[in-house]
């Protein structure tokens, strides 16, 4: 395991304040793995076997029902996915599938179970960890069943502008018909909310979004912390 990849774990904080000899248990029973985009790497019903740590790439965590498939989240780097089904040993909620080339550590459940119940720090960041995600579920679906569909997108590229630095103009990274499942739209209502943003200031061309009304499209959306602080 090289030594960037060790320190960069290390770092996250579910794993700063373990104790040494538990951290480096868990990274002898790792390897690190390299996937070509749109690489399926578990799916829902499966078994939990491997906590996995985004190391570099990004990776769509989605979910299918008859015949039906929706984004619920996508994974950046450094973090990881998807910690409660390695926790309780229970199966996947969800699917991973490579968005772009990526960097993989996979740690086998067992030892992350065998160390949770050892070390008290380490169990103390998964319950944190454990607790934002749910908070973040809370928040996801609060946007969804106050919102309409035009508040969400307001309010999702409002999100995206902050990440991306704040400034007027700035990129979408995910492709639009991945963004319409993530907002619970189809790829229609996707192009339609778009144009009704128009009056408040929002400029679409590919994928390069310029918000030339900052007050107004804030005044439309709404931005509330107990949403969409994430």
């Amino acid at each position: 395991m090289p030594d960037s990849y060790t320190k960069e774990v290390r770092d996250l904080h579910l794993f700063s304040d373990m104790e040494d000899q538990h951290f480096q248990s868990l990274i002898r029973a790792a390897y690190v793995q390299n996937f070509p985009p749109q690489i399926e790497l578990i799916s829902e019903g499966d078994p939990s076997d491997f906590l996995h740590i985004l190391l570099t790439g990004s990776v769509d965590l989605f979910s299918s029902w008859n015949e039906r498939e929706t984004s619920m989240a996508t994974v950046r780097p450094v973090s990881t996915f998807i910690l409660a089904a390695s926790v309780r040993e229970a199966p996947y909620l969800m699917s991973a599938r490579t968005m772009e080339k990526s960097r993989i550590m996979l740690i086998p459940s067992q030892n992350v179970r065998e160390v949770f119940a050892q070390d008290g720090q380490f169990a103390r960041a998964i319950v944190d960890e454990l607790a934002q995600c749910y908070r973040g579920v809370i928040k996801n679906t609060k946007d969804l069943k106050l919102r309409t569909s035009l508040e969400r997108l307001a309010n999702y590229l409002l999100r995206e502008q902050l990440r991306s630095g704040g400034g007027a103009s700035f990129r979408l990274e995910a492709e639009k018909r991945r963004l319409a499942s993530f907002l619970g739209m189809t790829s229609e209502n996707l192009s339609r909310a778009f144009k009704g943003l128009r009056p408040y200031g929002v400029t679409v061309t590919g994928k390069q979004i310029t918000i030339t009304n900052q007050a107004d499209l804030e005044g439309f959306a709404k931005p509330h912390p107990l949403i969409d602080e994430r």
